[in-house]
């Protein structure tokens, strides 16, 4: 016969489940935002917008788990904080999620007289991908020193994303036909340097869960 411990442990199991697969799905979201925005592909872009409503969905399935699961078993310590890192970590996934949809918006926005995308982007998003497979170990694991490496991935990001706004500021002042363009290129840039600040939430969440306070890792 399962005890009460043996249950509350399996939904808990779960939900982390579902918050590694909502996550999976975030980061897939952002690979075909950044493909399709390197290939011009109008349609793919689109599809993005419609698969957001699947992270969207699960966030809504894992938000309501956790509050039947806070309501009946009412965790408390550790338990509970285990609750409210999770509900903390969906939220910055749900965000991402959004980021990476903002960049699909902006391909279909582009003005299609300047389609040069620069290679700073591409550079952006595959440094983005490591920490978020940094991150979803540290969070399957409760791994805090993993997890404290992300700020300087994270710093590594941020530095890119001012140098290809630099650059493109530059560009403005050469080609001020362009704005339209630079302005489209930039909010890319800005959504993919969100997207690593909130895997960097993802981070400190871990570490709150861990020493029981809030701590920052950047």
């Amino acid at each position: 016969m399962t005890t009460t411990r043996e249950q509350f442990q399996t939904e808990l199991d779960q939900l982390k489940s579902d918050i590694i697969t909502m996550a999976n799905l975030s980061g897939e979201a952002l690979t075909k935002a950044v493909e399709s925005l390197y290939d011009q592909s109008i349609d793919q872009a689109k599809e993005i917008l419609e698969e957001d409503k699947k992270i969207d969905d699960l966030e809504d399935d894992i938000n309501d788990k956790s509050v039947l699961l806070i309501a009946k078993q009412q965790p408390v310590a550790t338990d509970l904080r285990r609750i409210i890192m999770y509900l903390r970590v969906v939220t910055d996934i749900e965000r991402m999620g959004d980021n990476a949809k903002n960049i699909a918006k902006a391909t279909i926005h582009l003005d299609k007289n300047h389609t040069t995308i620069p290679e700073g982007l591409r550079q952006m998003h595959e440094i983005t991908m490591e920490m978020l497979k940094t991150a979803m170990h540290a969070f399957k694991y409760e791994d805090i020193t993993i997890a404290t490496k992300l700020a300087e991935t994270d710093d590594k990001v941020d530095k890119m994303y001012k140098q290809i706004v630099s650059e493109l500021l530059g560009e403005t002042a050469t080609n001020p036909d362009k704005i339209q363009y630079v302005m489209q290129v930039a909010f890319c840039a800005r959504y993919l340097e969100r997207f690593a600040d909130h895997i960097t939430n993802i981070g400190e969440s871990i570490l709150y869960l861990v020493k029981g306070k809030s701590t920052k890792i950047n």
